[in-house]
């Protein structure tokens, strides 16, 4: 069946991890239609029926006629009796099979829910990270790929931020792991909101962050360290400033995303010794 024919038969479908379905709900309302319509010539049918029955019964009623005559019409009633119950019997079971296909849509439409949520939880799988609810490492280097496949079409500027969150070990050590955990939500849940709706924030692993940010030109990355000014976290009901060390570096037109980020981790990791021998916070771009 063509797509112009599934459109002029009213049916809706949509894919659900690869499977196309039929959107129960628009045919439960066509089935609901039929339905209705079968019931309006059941009744239509059995009021013609019976007219035409009194038609016969009425003049035998008022006239003198013979036994022959009325045997004729008693056989035209018999007839006719007899095919009122003939198409009731088709109507009920025309509307046992209309209740057994609905019971049908409606545990597809039920089973297109669960696959719908199970594609949900693959997706979420696939491309998440469980704990801060930020985009994994596998998902950020494929899309960063597909962003410098893009700036090289183009001529676009962009950048990356690598986030190491300091002293995060002696966090765990001091506290515990929830509490460490707690940390590395907090700072996601800020970096999600420096961001723009087009960049990408990503747990990098462990305690690293990654930012991949399109169309940004280095002075602008200034924007996004200062939305990231004083993270806290609430643990056991003391708050802990999270202290963090990053690097950052633009794309250079040829080199490749492991290349870029190579640069960023290297600028991340002088900024993390600077800070240690300096004692003061991550220097920022000028």
């Amino acid at each position: 069946m063509t797509g112009e024919a599934k459109k002029q038969e009213g049916v809706i479908t949509k894919e659900v991890g690869g499977v196309q379905v039929q959107g129960a709900e628009a045919i439960m309302r066509r089935i609901e239609h039929r339905e209705w319509w079968l019931w309006s010539y059941a009744v239509s049918v059995t009021i013609l029926l019976t007219i035409g029955i009194a038609s016969f019964a009425f003049p035998s009623l008022l006239s003198q006629t013979g036994d022959a005559y009325a045997f004729s019409i008693n056989q035209a009633v018999r007839a006719l009796v007899g095919l009122v119950l003939i198409f009731n019997v088709y109507v009920i079971y025309q509307q046992v099979q209309l209740n057994r296909i609905r019971r049908e849509l409606t545990e597809q439409a039920f089973s297109v829910e669960k696959v719908e949520m199970l594609a949900e939880e693959v997706y979420k799988i696939a491309v998440l990270d469980s704990l801060t609810g930020l985009h994994n490492r596998r998902y950020s280097l494929q899309r960063l790929k597909d962003e410098i496949a893009r700036v090289q079409r183009h001529s676009l500027p962009l950048a990356v931020i690598l986030f190491d969150l300091d002293d995060f070990k002696q966090v765990n050590d001091t506290y515990g792991h929830e509490a460490g955990d707690t940390v590395l939500r907090s700072f996601a849940e800020r970096l999600s909101k420096a961001t723009r709706g087009s960049d990408l924030a990503a747990r990098y692993g462990g305690d690293e962050f990654l930012t991949v940010l399109p169309d940004c030109k280095a002075e602008e990355l200034q924007h996004v360290l200062n939305r990231l000014h004083d993270v806290q976290a609430r643990i056991s009901g003391q708050t802990l400033k999270v202290a963090y060390s990053a690097g950052w570096a633009n794309y250079v037109p040829g080199e490749s995303a492991e290349d870029l980020l190579r640069r960023a981790d290297e600028d991340l990791y002088a900024n993390k010794r600077l800070v240690k021998a300096q004692d003061r916070p991550p220097a920022v771009p000028v």
